[in-house]
């Protein structure tokens, strides 16, 4: 039996063509749009829960049990949260459908064993069978293994160094703590702090996790492996680095920890203000949890409550099962930029009192603070919006750019001179951020140095943050809807970038959505928009390859599995944000009148809900989960939108309609 929840076609089809009847769709465009304006907030905002794999909820666990705090009913809801997400093989994986997972496997295991669950349970039993089969403890990544430390299951001398001197590395060295991505740098610093006191905490013997190691613990090697191939790489280098530091940590070569530790100090507790937490992201905020514990700072004191005020707010409690989940972050921003602008485009009045609420919160929510981008992009006037509620110090391009397109659909006489005042702020931001090869990075510029990938502590596989096509063709995308051309330089640098990075398929790398269809779908996007002429060899590749990868019933799919083996791209169960994207990436490429567009069409238009919205899971009953179509850090962590699957299909209905009915 497939995992997969299909939705398959009715028995007796609803239409008798393969092209859908216009009154069909406008029929489906009008129950998407009420649906969507359905969840809107009373402020005007749209914030779709954000769906994550199990560490988070493990993560939650192994938090409050070092701080000796929590609430049992969460704890409890999160352990049930965890039993539910695990595999038939016994492990867990980071997207549903997907493969087992060596550090998201050990760290649920432990946090249930945590929660007082016996290594006899059936449960960790079979768990702990696949994770010796796979090597055991040893194989995690480098934040798994420094949490174990905490809690006294690993050895501070075995993992990579972290140390808090990296703060003071002045801003013009080649290595400093800017030439990292903003969310590296988010979750280094607070974790640098920890690294430095080492917090311990002895736990009753039947709460560890000796189990997991190969061996036994005493007999494993807890040590990261030279590169054996290239003795003289970079790897080995920084290897060799790791180990000096770890010398002078025991002897107690550290002249210049203190300051470092106040200078990491201060800027936690900077980057802690105006934001809704450090970065607004859960691994940032719960090290710097962490971090504001190992400083001697009281859980009473102002800066811990409201750490720890905020870092519970991204909880769920399902009241009706008692599982309690964890979501990553909040996507007010990104939600709302992207409802008001599908709304826009399928016909909602551009006075409608419902837009008008939702564009006065989005522009409340513009940058007026200058943040670590700015280390890089001087003498620019701060701009743009970032993804959450408040995350001043890290605005990105892709939510400015989302936002810019999304202000174009409203209008309001009363402040039209303010708007007008803050899109060109905006604007001129983005283009002060776009990168030295013509394309967009998320919250930095030319944030490119690759070397810094072979860091030891860098496998969380998002130690940079460079240029990608998918933020690229939307900021194009963008640019023409304000009214630049390619006359622009600036903007013909951009083009012949995304021409640089298409693939020999013709498809495109998709960095924040799975995958290949996503960048694909955007890239098209965003050259048709700024008038490259369809007839391309360029575009007609890519549409043809967006058509060689659809699925039999008509939709299209793709799973993170893209991220690991190229040769799958395209290839997945169908999903209804996923098939949207590729009819949208099929229109910008001029293809109105294939079968694959009137295929796909059909597909959004017979798996639609009466309520107007689109499913988007797999599995039934208590393990059903989202299809991940959104992307964290490529390979480790990956995102359901909720909202996805309703405001994609909406768009791509009602950009088909009008093709329709301009044809």
């Amino acid at each position: 039996m497939s995992p997969f929840s299909e939705n398959p076609a009715p028995a007796t089809p609803r239409f008798g063509r393969i092209d859908a009847a216009l009154e069909q769709v406008a029929l489906a465009v009008e129950r998407a749009r009420e649906c969507l304006f359905s969840k809107q907030h009373a402020d005007g905002y749209w914030c779709g829960e954000l769906e994550a794999d199990s560490t988070l909820e493990s993560d939650y666990i192994l938090l409050h049990t070092l701080l000796g705090v929590g609430d049992e009913r969460k704890m409890k809801g999160a352990a049930a949260e965890i039993l539910r997400k695990q595999c038939e093989d016994g492990g867990w994986n980071i997207y549903a459908g997907g493969p087992s997972n060596i550090s998201a496997s050990v760290k649920a295991y432990f946090a249930l064993k945590l929660m007082g669950w016996s290594s006899e349970h059936p449960a960790l039993a079979k768990a702990r069978k696949w994770i010796l089969s796979r090597g055991g403890v040893v194989e995690c990544n480098t934040f798994t293994k420094i949490y174990l430390c905490f809690l006294g299951q690993y050895e501070y001398d075995a993992v990579p160094a972290i140390p808090p001197e990296i703060v003071l590395f002045p801003k013009w060295f080649y290595f400093n703590i800017y030439e990292i991505s903003s969310w590296s740098r988010a979750i280094l610093v607070p974790l640098s702090i920890a690294y430095a006191k080492k917090p311990f905490k002895k736990l009753a013997p039947e709460m560890g996790i000796d189990e997991l190691f190969v061996g036994g613990k005493a007999k494993a090697n807890l040590y990261l492996r030279w590169d054996r191939e290239r003795i003289f790489g970079w790897r080995n280098f920084f290897l060799i680095c790791d180990r000096i530091v770890h010398w002078a940590e025991r002897v107690h070569i550290r002249p210049l920890r203190k300051i470092a530790v106040k200078r990491a100090e201060n800027w936690l507790l900077e980057r802690m203000e105006m934001s809704d937490g450090v970065g607004a992201i859960y691994p940032a905020m719960l090290n710097a949890i962490l971090a504001l514990r190992c400083l001697g700072y009281s859980m009473d004191d102002p800066q811990m409550i409201r750490a720890l005020d905020e870092f519970e707010k991204l909880g769920i409690m399902d009241e009706e099962t008692g599982r309690f989940r964890m979501q990553p972050c909040m996507s007010p921003v990104w939600d709302t930029a992207y409802a008001l602008y599908v709304l826009g485009e399928c016909g909602v009045s551009r006075t409608d009192p419902r837009l008008l609420r939702a564009a006065d919160w989005i522009l409340s929510k513009e940058v007026r603070h200058k943040g670590d981008w700015a280390v890089k992009v001087r003498n620019t006037q701060p701009g743009g919006w970032y993804f959450e509620f408040n995350n001043e110090f890290y605005p990105d391009t892709d939510d400015s750019a989302q936002v810019l397109l999304a202000l174009n659909k409203v209008d309001c006489p009363a402040r039209e001179r303010y708007q007008y005042d803050v899109c060109q702020r905006a604007i001129s931001w983005i283009f002060a951020m776009q990168c030295r090869n013509g394309g967009w990075a998320s919250f930095d510029k030319d944030n490119t140095k690759m070397v810094f990938e072979n860091v030891p502590f860098a496998d969380h596989n998002a130690m940079l943050d460079p240029p990608t096509v998918d933020i690229t063709g939307r900021i194009l995308e963008m640019l023409a809807t304000y009214g630049y051309t390619r006359k622009d330089r600036r903007v013909e640098k951009a083009i012949k970038f995304l021409y640089k990075e298409q693939e020999p398929d013709g498809s495109w790398f998709g960095r924040w959505g799975v995958n290949y269809l996503y960048g694909t779908f955007l890239a098209l996007r965003g050259l048709e928009a700024i008038g490259v002429w369809n007839h391309e060899p360029q575009i007609q590749q890519a549409a043809e390859w967006i058509r060689m990868v659809q699925n039999a019933d008509g939709g299209w799919g793709e799973s993170c599995a893209s991220y690991d083996d190229p040769n799958t791209r395209g290839v997945g169960v169908s999903t209804p944000s996923q098939t949207a994207w590729a009819i949208l990436g099929l229109l910008a490429a001029g293809d109105t009148r294939s079968d694959s567009v009137a295929k796909g069409v059909r597909w959004l238009l017979e798996r639609q809900r009466p309520d107007g919205s689109w499913d988007e899971s797999m599995y039934e009953g208590a393990a059903r989960q989202s299809i991940i179509t959104g992307t964290g850090f490529p390979r480790v962590f990956y995102l359901a939108y909720h909202l996805y699957r309703i405001y994609f299909p909406l768009m791509a209905l009602t950009q088909y309609r009008r093709a329709m009915q301009q044809g």
